[in-house]
């Protein structure tokens, strides 16, 4: 197929596959927005460095029924987990008290116009692949947490893609409310069973309360034929406070953007992110911080480490509006490139409209250290060891950060095995 996202015969096709009469005219503005979106190229700005050309070798359909798989595995931890397989609830515990999950796919009448104001509301914005996730959404998750709720476990939405969704597309939408003064972990995990092309379609909505604590992860740990191109939305209302951490490993093309509002006054975000391709894998991060009211403060650091042929893009940008008096931000973006036909474009920006501000970014790009590399030789340790050993420290600082001990014990062994071929070095990194 030579455009399948803009024919309108596929549009019909999938669209019959998962239609809710009640919701049709919002699927259908959606979808007219879409169409009228010229295909990104090189002259797109926002997509200048990620070339789309692997969404065109594949005739999309919408999943039909889930397969099975079970995802991400974590061991000796407590929690409350909803598992969707190809993009389809199949299977979560019990909930906890002051929470309610509602389906799109299972809305009762009632629901239905609860779904309806709350999708009018949506946070999303323009983006290409948000507005295609409205115009064929097959299912959406909204949690909402009452105000003074305190989670003692975390929640783990558990995305898997299996082999049934070889050349399948999967839209999906998570959209979470946490009430006002509640505090809760969230822990989003994308994992792949496929042996084929897929192609996920995420959107995440977050709407914290006044005064409201969230630690969030976004685990892209998809490998092989699998193209992730999503985005995280979020609002922080006044002393509020996220902690949020992205992560994503291979894949032939995976594409996030993350808009964060700072809607009200003090709310604080620490937005922390790795991203590790190789290969001929590429990773694209968009990132933008909207200040939009006084005495906000964030921190944004993310890390690269590029192998082989693979490329990233980072593109964060900062917005300082002309009410937001007193905000404090911060954004560091590093790489490191370990070959010479590694290539990171990365792109820091400040728009400052407010003059009592505090703002500082920045950006480099490096190799591994000669004299770093020296150290090591001269003590014996071979040039594999002290690769990997070096690019794992590169990261480790930010994994060092993390606050659940479960999330930490998942991640250091899969990528200690990431950077490390022999079994026995993997074994020392963890």
């Amino acid at each position: 197929m030579s455009d399948p996202m803009q024919a309108e015969q596929a549009h019909q096709g999938l669209q019959a596959q998962s239609d809710w009469g009640w919701l049709k005219d919002w699927r259908a503005s959606a979808w007219s927005q879409f169409a009228a979106t010229p295909w990104p190229t090189r002259k797109t700005e926002a997509w200048k460095y990620t070339p789309l050309k692997a969404m065109l070798d594949t005739e999309w359909s919408l999943a039909e029924q889930p397969g099975t798989g079970t995802g991400t595995v974590f061991e000796h931890w407590d929690r409350t987990v909803i598992t969707l397989v190809d993009g389809k609830v199949t299977d979560h515990d019990a909930l906890p008290e002051g929470v309610t999950v509602r389906l799109l796919s299972k809305a009762t009448p009632e629901q239905r116009a609860q779904f309806e104001d709350r999708l009018a509301k949506t946070l999303a914005g323009d983006q290409l692949f948000t507005t295609f996730n409205q115009a064929l959404l097959a299912e959406a998750v909204w949690i909402d947490v009452a105000p003074e709720t305190v989670l003692e476990k975390p929640l783990h939405i558990n995305q898997v893609l299996s082999s049934n969704a070889n050349g399948r597309a999967v839209p999906v939408r998570l959209m979470l409310d946490l009430g006002a003064r509640s505090q809760m972990t969230l822990v989003e995990t994308f994992s792949s069973e496929s042996d084929g092309p897929v192609f996920i379609n995420p959107v995440t909505e977050i709407e914290v309360g006044d005064s409201a604590r969230l630690t969030h992860y976004h685990l892209l740990l998809e490998t092989g034929d699998v193209r992730h191109l999503g985005s995280v939305q979020a609002v922080l209302r006044a002393h509020s406070q996220m902690n949020s951490f992205h992560m994503a490993l291979g894949g032939v093309l995976k594409r996030k953007d993350i808009v964060v509002r700072h809607c009200g006054s003090g709310a604080h975000l620490q937005l922390n992110g790795v991203y590790l391709p190789k290969g001929k894998e590429h990773v694209d991060y968009h990132t933008t911080l909207e200040h939009e009211v006084p005495h906000g403060t964030s921190n944004e650091v993310f890390r690269g480490i590029i192998g082989d042929e693979a490329k990233a893009v980072f593109n964060g940008r900062i917005h300082i509006h002309k009410d937001a008096q007193k905000t404090l931000a911060e954004l560091s973006n590093k790489n490191l490139l370990t070959s010479h036909k590694a290539e990171i474009n990365t792109k820091p920006e400040l728009e400052i409209y407010a003059d009592d501000v505090k703002c500082a970014h920045g950006a480099t790009v490096a190799q591994l250290d000669k004299g770093s590399m020296f150290y090591f030789l001269s003590r014996g340790i071979s040039r594999q060891e002290a690769e990997v050993m070096m690019s794992f420290g590169f990261i480790n600082e930010l994994l060092e950060t993390l606050d659940d001990e479960p999330v930490k014990q998942l991640l250091r062994p899969m990528l200690a095995s990431l950077f490390a071929k022999e079994d026995e070095l993997a074994r020392h990194l963890v």
